[in-house]
């Protein structure tokens, strides 16, 4: 009875190993076929700045296009707070399953972590890079009343009157405060920082001669150049702007290697599997080659980025990393 039994227990045994085994062959094609059909139901895109700022606007434009590629809506989710910083922790904790993504730009993952050592988030580990999406390049804004009418006269009459000349920016530690801390320490010269609660009251006080230079937005600070408010000197990026074509850039205008664009990109959580990965940057790269995304842009002074890998992409943010560390750094630049 006892090696019947023994048989019998056996046989149960190896009835329910197989039952298993085939159980979970059954489900490989079924997790591939899951895998292959994303994305099956709305893609969330966290977006950690206001609704109709700068950052959103480019979003709404490429991720409608995206939308049309994938064939599912991409819905943007604002969660703006402390210099963005609030809704990319919250992109960091999502399930790196494609279903939440981050729309950001180079302040949250190459800026605030050497200005907020605190960060709920670690920029290089706790995201998966995806996707380039767009550059924004800044414009060279002086008062009239400063005479001078290029870059290389600007830093000659600096030079002339060191700390004599104020730049506004809007707010310690923003891009536009980096902008202009770089080109001072490139140039040689010293300038004195008057920061505002952001452009609007800058811009007043520009036109007025209360502050000297500004390095503002191109959509932003062209109007009052051809109200003639202000005066232009040149761009930032590594090329003319679109809305500027007159305008050199700054490396034309006589300081060689100056280059400050503020990128846009897409991570999702860490741990996302490289073959989803790859296909979310594929959709974006052949949204921002569209050619109604290219003149959507173009209105807000937003170049394309040109086609790159996550790897890429991952490679130009820690390189963009690196050198806004070094600004700050060296211009002992704090959040206070």
């Amino acid at each position: 009875m006892r090696a019947r039994s023994t048989v019998s227990t056996m046989r149960r045994h190896w009835f329910q190993t197989a039952a298993a085994l085939a159980g979970a062959l059954l489900a490989l094609p079924a997790l591939a076929q899951g895998e292959a059909a994303w994305p099956n139901r709305p893609v969330r895109v966290i977006v950690p700045f206001p609704p109709s700022g700068a950052t959103d606007l480019v979003a709404r434009v490429i991720a409608q296009r995206v939308s049309q590629e994938l064939g599912q809506p991409l819905i943007l989710d604002n969660r703006p707070g402390a210099g963005g910083t609030i809704g990319t922790a919250e992109a960091a904790k999502a399930a790196a399953d494609g279903y939440t993504l981050l729309f950001t730009t180079s302040s949250t993952h190459a800026i605030s972590p050497h200005l907020m050592p605190k960060l709920a988030y670690k920029a290089d580990k706790d995201f998966t890079p995806i996707a380039h999406t767009a550059d924004a390049a800044s414009v060279l804004l002086i008062t009239p009343s400063l005479p001078v009418k290029s870059v290389q006269e600007l830093i000659a009459h600096a030079k002339a009157n060191p700390g004599k000349l104020n730049y506004a920016t809007s707010g310690n530690g923003t891009i536009v405060h980096l902008n202009t801390a770089a080109f001072a320490a490139q140039a040689g010269i010293q300038l004195t920082h008057v920061p505002y609660k952001g452009t609007a009251q800058s811009i007043t006080d520009l036109a007025a001669g209360q502050v000297h230079l500004l390095f503002d937005s191109i959509p932003t600070g062209m109007p009052h150049v051809a109200s003639g408010r202000l005066r232009a000197l040149a761009v930032t990026g590594d090329k003319r702007s679109t809305l500027a074509p007159n305008l050199p850039t700054v490396v034309e205008s006589g300081l060689p290697g100056y280059s400050s664009v503020t990128w846009f990109g897409v991570y999702g959580p860490a741990g996302m599997k490289p073959e989803l990965v790859g296909r979310i940057n594929q959709a974006f790269n052949r949204a921002i080659q569209n050619p109604e995304v290219i003149a959507s842009l173009a209105k807000q002074g937003v170049e394309p980025a040109k086609a790159q890998t996550p790897a890429q992409f991952s490679a130009m943010v820690q390189a963009d990393s690196a050198r806004w560390a070094k600004v700050i750094k060296d211009n002992h630049i704090t959040l206070e």
